[in-house]
């Protein structure tokens, strides 16, 4: 087992009595959003929390990387035909492992477009192919239809990678927030039932793993950086998952037969501490565990890179964590 820590101190102690450590830019960005006067998300209807969502990336993150394919495709699914996108900077390509990417909006926003511009640059940076899942939202559809589609899915890419033109060795499952979740809960649902190609790692970004958290992060961060408990608690509600089910709480799930893993957390964000304590045990369960924590920034950032410039640099220590972890 080989675990590596790259976390600086704790940011609720960089200055004290005079607050978090906040980066300049977080800042401003923090500040802009503040004085735009926009409701909250958890004040709004699921359909325009997730136009204000999709929207937020035309602002706030950068443009789409150039790649040889993006291509909108389907799956069979539980609930009908999910949707995907397949992104390679390559037209073809030798065998090797292939990324599936679920996003990120607590189980009620988010969709292919708002994550498109993050998954172009994980393909390129990368060079491996990316495929994203289009899983159902809450309220309309409730736990657990997200991981059954992300499942169904991945089982589905395992299965019919050829008709892609791939030759596919090894899946990778990476996403952000409710879709770091995912990855974690499809890792778990693949290593205990095996697919037809196996997964060989995991890169949960600022996963939600405990929806039982109280204190710490969650009261600390709960208002001002950007994701704010009272959200949290209407992304829970309307997702109506049952507490300390695995399959949600995955934090509850089988922690010692998971792959190789790298977990990211942001430093100044109500998941923190919970991100945190999911990458403890994974250690403690004997896990190669990679942990990156990043300082002075929010939830979010991997689609905040135009908003917060050095959220590239965030995303390219994940890159370089996620091709150490794959030995690429």
């Amino acid at each position: 087992m080989s675990d590596t820590i790259e976390m600086q101190r704790d940011d609720s102690e960089q200055d004290g009595a005079q607050g978090p450590a906040v980066r300049p830019d977080v800042a401003m960005l923090l500040a802009m959003l503040s004085a735009s006067g926009a409701p909250p998300m958890n004040e709004m209807s699921p359909a325009d929390a997730r136009e204000a969502y999709r929207m937020m990336r035309f602002v706030a993150d950068a443009e789409p990387t150039e790649l040889a394919i993006v291509r909108d495709l389907t799956c069979p699914g539980p609930g009908g035909e999910i949707g995907l996108r397949y992104y390679d900077a390559r037209e073809t390509r030798e065998a090797g492992p292939a990324i599936m990417f679920f996003h990120g909006g607590g189980f009620v926003i988010g969709d292919l477009e708002s994550h498109h511009p993050f998954c172009t640059e994980l393909a390129a940076k990368m060079d491996l192919p990316v495929i994203a899942v289009d899983y159902r939202l809450a309220p309309e559809h409730p736990f657990p239809a997200a991981t059954d589609d992300c499942e169904a899915a991945a089982r589905w890419l395992a299965g019919n990678a050829k008709t892609l033109g791939l030759d596919i060795t090894g899946l990778v499952f990476t996403g952000d927030s409710a879709g770091g979740n995912l990855a974690i809960v499809i890792t778990q649902a693949l290593v205990a039932n095996p697919a037809a190609v196996p997964v060989i790692a995991q890169a949960p970004l600022y996963p939600v793993v405990d929806s039982t958290q109280t204190g710490g992060s969650f009261t600390e961060f709960a208002e001002g950086y950007l994701l704010t408990a009272d959200a949290m608690n209407w992304f829970g509600t309307a997702y109506a998952a049952l507490a300390g089910d695995a399959r949600n709480d995955c934090i509850n799930g089988d922690l010692a037969s998971m792959p190789p893993t790298l977990l990211v957390t942001a430093g100044l964000d109500p998941l923190r501490d919970q991100g945190r304590d999911f990458a403890a045990r994974a250690i403690k369960a004997g896990i190669d565990v990679t942990y990156m924590e990043m300082r002075g920034t929010i939830h979010g950032f991997i689609c905040l890179r135009k908003g917060i410039p050095s959220a590239q640099d965030d995303c390219d220590a994940i890159f370089r964590g996620m091709k150490a972890m794959l030995r690429l």
